[in-house]
């Protein structure tokens, strides 16, 4: 056991908190002006309440941008990722092996892929992207059983090298006395008891889990632990395989020689800003405005208690010219503040991609709209999304390869020949890049039909076109042994057909043949009769 883990998890969380402290100010800011429940203020509870922002673009902006990053991310329409071969062991195959091998992988590819919507990892991820828009940080767990569990920025704590690639990750959750197990449950709640003067009531409370996962020395490990108020939990203490280490720590942007990134919100907390403060102005100055206080002139006639007391439709002693309103001349002032605030709207709009025209509100939304999407995000986003490709879309590939492995779902697959591939950007998603190239490459059998004919294999050309496009081919696409079947019957029948005329005028000859004969010998024989 190292020098840290004898200091306990706790004291270990503890110093690495230092440097997070920062971290989690600016993005508890952030959260203020969008979205106050997603990072709550320190101490906050369910039963705690926040104020709410006087602008909703904030709020807005960060679940249009984190759908159209969810969308792009595990789009529901096709695979994200391709098994892909490596070129050396794909030149060793021929023609029908290769289009084999890919409709084999296809199909592992459609059995992860539904793997993702069983276990319902869209509602994790959208909530976890959404940490990533306002905090830049957000962790992730995934199990072999049960979906994806998310921790915010306040919940752990992190470590990494110069390169920016994780080394350590302690998270903190606090968890019900009953799931521990027995022996630990005791010695856990003994210690509570005692260091709280025997209060027996300690022992309904809930308990910090500290869970760690760390880089081994030699690093070719993951080394994980947990601990309950010092407290080993038994049973805990293992290794992972590198790439199946559950945890994942994400980060919006990279920054470098820091443990945590930077969110996307900070970029515009200006803005941000300015907008609340705004938004606050004019909407007090419209509560303002819209009062109405009647004034009776005291030197008239009008008596104000009668004015006060009349009912609509009475009749009381006065002069209308005695009887005025309180007005707030502020009409100047308040067209200016809309007028900044309509720019501000406007620029926070377009940074937060809230682009209606391309993405309709419809049920089902179309490959192209995606591959839009896609594009919109890779301009717009500079390298976000390589980030989440690399940190997130590629470990969850990997991950579920691994479980279903282990569960028998999938075969197992070699690493050195067979490795998952992102297709992400302007390339589209999943096998849009593939049909993409195979349809250039049949707009130039228009061109040249003729020799376009002799030298493309179809049945090949069609496999891999349903391929791209995610169908499962059996049944669709005659196999090679079906289509030769069906060749030598069709020769056999063109054998036939070529053969039927002269079938057809020697058997009329011979009918001729017959006739004749048959006409002779009646008229030997009706000779005699005449």
């Amino acid at each position: 056991m190292d020098t840290e883990l004898k200091q306990s998890l706790q004291s270990r969380y503890d110093s690495l908190d230092a440097e997070r402290s920062a971290v989690l100010s600016r993005a508890r800011e952030c959260s203020k002006l969008t979205i106050p429940a997603l990072i709550p203020p320190e101490g906050s509870d369910d039963n705690s309440t926040y104020d709410t922002p006087y602008q909703g673009l904030g709020a807005i902006g960060v679940n249009n941008l984190s759908s159209k990053l969810l969308l792009t991310l595990l789009p529901p329409n096709q695979p994200f990722f391709k098994l892909a071969v490596d070129d050396f062991t794909l030149a060793e195959f021929t023609d029908q092996k290769r289009a084999e091998a890919e409709k084999a992988l296809n199909k592992i590819e459609r059995t992860i892929f539904n793997e993702v919507e069983t276990k319902a990892i869209r509602v994790p991820t959208f909530t976890a992207l959404k940490h990533l828009v306002v905090g830049g940080n957000v962790a992730t767990y995934q199990p072999e059983e049960g979906g994806m569990k998310v921790f915010r920025i306040d919940q752990y704590v992190v470590n990494r090298d110069s390169m920016g690639n994780l080394l350590e990750i302690i998270v903190k959750e606090n968890i019900s006395p009953l799931v521990l197990p027995e022996d630990i449950r005791d010695k856990v709640l003994a210690k509570v008891v005692d260091s709280d003067d025997g209060d027996s009531n300690k022992k309904e409370e809930e308990l910090t889990l500290y869970s760690r996962v760390k880089l081994s020395e030699d690093g070719k490990q993951w080394e994980h632990i947990q601990e309950v108020n010092g407290e080993v939990i038994e049973g805990s203490e293992g290794t992972y395989k590198l790439g199946e280490n559950p945890y994942s720590a994400l980060r919006w942007s990279h920054v470098v020689g820091s443990n945590y990134g930077r969110g996307f919100v900070e970029e515009y907390l200006g803005d941000l800003k300015t907008l609340e403060a705004l938004s606050k102005a004019i909407t007090e100055d419209a509560v303002i405005a819209s009062r109405t206080v009647f004034m009776v002139n005291p030197a008239g006639v009008t008596r104000a208690k009668k004015f006060k007391d009349a009912k609509n439709g009475d009749v009381i002693d006065g002069n209308p010219e005695d009887i005025g309103t309180a007005k707030v001349d502020r009409q100047m002032d308040l067209q200016l503040i809309l007028e900044r605030i309509s720019a501000l709207e406007q620029r926070l709009s377009r940074a937060f991609l809230m682009l209606q025209s391309i993405q309709r509100n419809a049920e089902r939304v179309t490959a192209e709209e995606i591959k839009r999407l896609a594009r919109e995000l890779e301009n717009s986003l500079g390298g976000v999304y390589s980030i989440l490709t690399q940190e997130f879309q590629l470990p969850l590939v990997k991950k579920l390869m691994v479980q279903m492995t282990k569960q028998k779902k999938i075969p197992k697959l070699p690493e050195e020949v067979t490795t998952p591939k992102i297709v992400t950007g302007l390339d589209g998603l999943g096998r849009g890049n593939d049909l993409q190239k195979l349809m250039s490459y049949a707009d130039v059998g228009q061109i040249f039909p003729e020799q376009f004919s002799k030298v493309t294999n179809f049945h090949d050309f069609f496999t891999r076109v349903a391929t791209a496009l995610g169908f499962d081919t059996q049944g669709l696409i005659k196999d090679a042994e079906t289509m030769e079947n069906e060749k030598t019957e069709g020769q056999t029948q063109g054998m036939l057909q070529q053969a039927m005329p002269e079938l057809t005028k020697a058997m009329m000859n011979q009918e001729g043949a017959q006739g004749s004969q048959g006409q002779g010998g009646t008229g030997v024989q009706g000779g005699p009769q005449q």
